[in-house]
């Protein structure tokens, strides 16, 4: 097999995933992104689907434009204590799919503008009950 059709590691494919989220989360093009570190976009699109790693200081970049810490793309990592005994379609590839759509950003943006923890709690408590039904 070429050097080049290597299959890209999974810790670059869940760190470019979280890269992707934190970005569609905040409402910002790769092209913005790319922008911010002098990048292109597409060199933005090979980090989130893993076949180019990050180096660190670009992760750091990254980190600061996303306003999470670097430690955040690396949550739920394969390989880490969290994920012994889940199969490779885990929880959080769930979780990161529904966030990247257009239902769970459109949820996940309207949610956290709701200042009230009271009425946030509330929110939960009906989506749990609404999801029982079915």
């Amino acid at each position: 097999m070429p050097e080049n059709k290597k299959k890209p590691n999974p810790i670059d494919i869940h760190v470019g995933g979280r890269i992707r989220l934190r970005r569609n989360m905040l409402g910002l093009s790769q092209e913005k992104l790319g922008e911010s570190l002098g990048i292109t976009f597409q060199q933005i699109q090979k980090y989130e689907k893993g076949t180019n790693r990050v180096g660190a200081s670009r992760l750091q970049a990254i980190a600061s434009i996303l306003e999470v810490p670097v430690a955040f793309f690396f949550e739920d990592a394969p390989g880490g204590p969290a994920a012994e005994g889940l199969s490779e379609e885990s929880q959080t590839t769930y979780v990161v799919d529904f966030l990247s759509s257009t239902e769970g950003l459109r949820l996940n943006r309207a949610f956290v503008r709701i200042s009230d923890p009271k009425v946030r709690a509330k929110i939960i408590d009906l989506v749990r009950a609404l999801a029982d039904e079915e």
